[in-house]
């Protein structure tokens, strides 16, 4: 194309992203960037938020909420929730009152744990969204911050000790002072959700601190070579047969997560972490879960360079399987969280490349199962195995409301999973909804009712079905352009200088 081609009031749409670009990096040089990478709308680090809970967020163009309820009832039920979820399990460090934990072991099966970082980071991130609604959020969230400080892993600092137990007095790390990828992945999305609810004036600079832990997962916590996630930071330095370096956990497939990193910090190597995660999904469900969509809790990296579930392998330990149980290789407790994890990566940035899978997903347990009582904990991955006795569990039925938000075609699957999620219908005070699943279930009714957002942008909203729409969608997750504040790219309008500072992210 001729360069005058692209002074058209009207240029053609295959190349719409192209001249956004161009135009961009030039005005760049002299026109100031909205939605800046440092810290744009940071306020003063006092406790008023400035993006307060309720935030009813545009997903992505096709997406869809429930509806046979308003907004004011979704958002008056996740304030609910999150006043249960609090009263319950948030709690302040009895040795040391400015700080704050999110208690675990209502189970009972954890000995005398009283926390691990997953539940840290659910609760940071929890705590941070909700803002607005809970005066004391800031409040409880620095503690959280404090808290986490003081139990760093002795590998690498940055990073947190994955359990703690109240002992002798003191609160103190057990059972190994390492790391565990997906809290470190949470606290770190969760410190750049707080930059943009309080600022990083205050006492915490919540992005530079976010930044510190970003950078440790990569430096600690991710492969070198191949940039898979690994399981945390003993991994590197583990010498154990089986090696679990070639593995990693799909439930730690937090690709929006990883998306903000990459913003967060300009590392490139995080571009390479998103390609090898989306790789991984594809290949595990064109291979071993085609009709099913369903994700093992582990996968590990064959000598040929493919990821196939650890049940494809046979491990010497000594209990026959590779780390937790006969299921490793199954759709179980930690990949029960996949269909959110994913999911939120569709409904905030657009990214299509895993939509088979989550579809595939969305087909095979609405059509499996009349009611969400009657959901599986637990699916061998070709769908035809019970793994357990329990049904309905909400660790397993919540994140299966999230990827039904892809297509209006799960619309009545969605509303019936809304019902069965409220208070109401299964109480967060009840003995046997512990911490795990409700845990889950709120992040998950926060992202459904439109209150999950991104710390740096929105989705856009107009351009599916559009010429240049993977150019845009793969701009937007590499942080290039952030679309116009309402989530639009309006791709087959005249761009003006006026207008591209509104698109454009200086790098």
């Amino acid at each position: 194309m001729k360069l005058r081609d692209s002074y058209k009031p009207y240029p053609p749409a295959a190349m719409i992203s192209i001249i956004v670009l161009v135009f961009a990096l030039i005005l760049s040089l002299t026109l100031a960037p909205v939605g800046h990478a440092a810290s744009a709308g940071s306020g003063d680090g006092k406790d008023k938020p400035l993006r307060p809970f309720p935030q009813h967020m545009s997903y992505a163009e096709g997406s869809i909420k429930p509806s046979h309820v308003t907004q004011k009832q979704m958002d008056a039920e996740v304030a609910l929730l999150y006043d249960q979820y609090k009263l319950k399990y948030i709690k302040k460090n009895p040795h040391n009152s400015n700080q704050y934990y999110v208690w675990y072991n209502d189970g009972g099966w954890n000995g005398d744990a009283i926390t691990v970082s997953e539940a840290h980071g659910y609760g940071m991130m929890i705590t941070a969204l909700m803002a607005g609604h809970d005066s004391e959020a800031k409040k409880i969230f620095d503690g959280m911050y404090r808290f986490f400080r003081a139990h760093p892993s002795e590998i690498h600092p940055d990073l947190m000790a994955w359990q703690q137990a109240d002992r002798d007095g003191a609160i103190i790390d057990v059972n190994g002072t390492d790391s565990a990828i997906d809290g470190d992945m949470d606290i770190a999305y969760a410190l750049l959700l707080a930059d943009k609810q309080w600022g990083s004036s205050g006492a915490i600079n919540y992005k530079n601190e976010a930044v510190k832990v970003i950078n440790a997962i990569m430096e600690s916590e991710v492969h070198p070579e191949h940039f898979h996630l690994q399981l945390g930071d003993w991994v590197p330095i583990s010498d154990s047969e089986p090696s679990f370096k070639p593995a990693s956990r799909p439930s730690d497939f937090m690709l929006q997560h990883l998306k903000e990193f990459y913003k967060a910090t300009g590392d490139e190597r995080w571009l390479n972490v998103i390609e090898t995660t989306y790789g991984i999904i594809h290949d595990v469900h064109t291979s071993y879960s085609p009709q099913t969509g369903l994700l093992p809790d582990f996968v590990y990296r064959d000598l040929d360079g493919t990821y196939k579930p650890v049940s494809e392998f046979e491990w010497t330990s000594e209990s026959g399987h590779f780390l937790e149980s006969e299921f490793d290789g199954a759709y179980n407790y930690n990949s029960c969280r996949t269909p959110w994890r994913i999911a939120s990566d569709f409904l905030l940035t657009g990214d299509k490349r895993a939509y088979d899978q989550l579809s595939t997903l969305n087909k095979f347990v609405s059509e499996k199962h009349n009611a969400p009582h009657e959901v599986w904990s637990g699916y061998s991955l070709d769908g035809q195995t019970k793994l357990s006795e329990w049904d309905g569990g909400l660790e397993f039925t919540a994140p299966f409301m999230v990827s039904a938000m892809i297509d209006k075609s799960n619309q009545q699957w969605l509303n019936d999973l809304w019902d069965y999620h409220t208070e109401e219908a299964n109480s967060t005070a009840v003995e046997w909804r512990y911490y795990y699943g409700n845990s889950i279930r709120l992040l998950s009714m926060i992202v459904v009712s439109g209150n999950w957002w991104s710390p740096t942008g929105v989705a856009a909203t107009d351009i599916a079905g559009h010429a240049a729409e993977e150019d845009i969608v793969k701009s937007l997750a590499e942080g290039v352009v952030n679309g116009y504040p309402n989530g639009k790219f309006k791709p087959d309008e005249a761009y003006r200088a006026r207008s591209l500072p509104l698109c454009w992210r200086r790098r």
